[in-house]
């Protein structure tokens, strides 16, 4: 039996929660609880991760139903625009590059200083793009200097 604590159902108000299409739930499942210290609430239909403070949610994609009735969820394929992503914030983005490496994650890049940040990007199995960040000059004020045109080109 489930801990209702350990699900994403608040007594009251609302919570955010992540959910993800994917083609094996048990490979994004493991990712999820094995990169980021997750813990399995729900094996399947849906799988379901808690991490830290909030849950991460894996499907399978399907058709429509009666209360999507003109949507088709679909997994992210290799070469699709990027229109949203995970954000993860970390304490020491160092340690957690250094430990998910470790476990076989595939980054983009190392940690890079921006200024307002550290950051950098991996990607889960299905191919979503991840970004792992720890605020530095933000903290104090500072922040990325804008880049001329990056409004136009998407840059963030």
């Amino acid at each position: 039996m489930t801990n209702r604590n350990d699900l994403p159902a608040p007594e009251q108000g609302l919570l955010l929660t992540h959910f993800l299409t994917v083609r094996d739930v048990a490979r994004s499942r493991d990712f999820y609880a094995e990169i980021f210290g997750g813990q399995v609430v729900l094996e399947e239909n849906p799988a379901i991760v808690k991490v830290a403070n909030s849950w991460i949610i894996m499907n399978p994609g399907g058709g429509p139903t009666p209360d999507k009735p003109e949507t088709i969820l679909t997994a992210y394929e290799p070469g699709d625009p990027v229109s949203s992503f995970l954000n993860v914030r970390v304490a020491d983005i160092a340690a957690f590059y250094s430990d998910a490496k470790s476990k076989g994650a595939q980054f983009l890049t190392e940690p890079l200083d921006r200024k307002a940040e550290i950051r950098c990007y991996l990607r889960d199995p299905d191919g979503y793009l991840i970004e792992i960040g720890q605020a530095t000059g933000m903290l104090h004020g500072e922040y990325t200097d804008r880049q001329s045109g990056s409004a136009e080109k998407g840059e963030s």
